[in-house]
């Protein structure tokens, strides 16, 4: 008998891990069939009891039909779930949105990534060592302390051909500076046939820019303030698209028609403001 869930109905789940990945980030884990089966890119909803619901890239987990979210405490929501605790309840919908493409064409793919814009690259590079595609990884950090699934992601990949490369912007571990210089570099060296990104809207921006002159097709997650995950509220809305419905991934057409895209975000209320 197969039984069918309802994602969009909340479910309750103990923490069964809490993980301290750096001082300001912590990554819980639970079992949740539904959520390890998520696609690369796509979120949860999760509910934090009596505090806020906030949109979480689905994080990979070792254990089977285990799933993970990974949060940097900054905010009220985000610092409610960051203190949250072995065996404590959190509450979990979805996983919603598209997800990034693999083509059984794909060769030599590019990952971009910068602090908790990570998460699904993580779930991404399972599927690329599975294909057994060679990839190059950038991944940025403020400070050494601050670099997050390095000893991860090299376990995933080690039995394929991968490049990671670390930046730092103190210069604290790797190549001194943001993820840009080092694509910057590396573009000039290698032919990519695929850039994969997630992280902070300007840092993307910057590399759908840098990879227009080489010819190299892109697909970024974008993030965006959610209150509802399922098309209702528009609050995550980019020009006339709705992140959790339309995204969280656009490809390079896409994003050459979203005029607020790297300019544009839009506060609780929904008022734009300018990067």
């Amino acid at each position: 008998m197969v039984l069918h869930i309802n994602i969009d109905k909340i479910r309750t789940v103990v923490i069964e891990e809490v993980i301290e990945e750096s001082p300001s980030v912590k990554t819980i884990v639970f079992n949740d069939r539904l959520s390890s089966n998520a696609k690369p890119a796509q979120f949860l909803m999760v509910w934090i009891p009596r505090k806020e619901e906030l949109p979480m890239s689905v994080m990979i987990s070792n254990k089977k039909d285990h799933a993970a979210i990974t949060i940097r405490k900054h905010g009220f929501g985000s610092t409610s779930l960051f203190e949250k605790k072995q065996n404590d309840l959190i509450g979990i919908r979805g996983p919603y949105g598209n997800y990034f493409n693999v083509s059984k064409s794909l060769k030599n793919p590019i990952l971009i990534g910068g602090g908790t814009g990570l998460v699904p690259l993580m779930r991404l590079s399972t599927v690329l060592s599975k294909m057994q595609r060679r990839c190059t990884i950038i991944m940025g950090a403020q400070t050494q302390k601050e670099i997050l699934f390095k000893v991860i992601l090299e376990e995933i990949l080690s039995k394929i051909s991968t490049n990671i490369i670390v930046t730092t912007e103190d210069g604290s571990y790797g190549v001194k500076g943001v993820v840009t210089d080092a694509l910057k570099y590396i573009l000039k060296k290698e032919k990519f046939d695929m850039i994969y990104t997630c992280g902070p809207e300007l840092m993307m921006k910057s590399i759908y820019n840098l990879s227009i002159p080489y010819s190299i097709p892109i697909q970024a997650s974008l993030e965006r303030y959610m209150k509802c995950g399922i098309g209702i509220c528009a609050s995550c809305c980019i020009n006339d698209k709705l992140v959790c419905k339309d995204g969280t991934v656009f490809n390079e057409s896409q994003l050459s028609e979203l005029s607020e895209f790297g300019k544009v975000f839009r506060d609780k209320s929904g008022r734009p403001s300018y990067y």
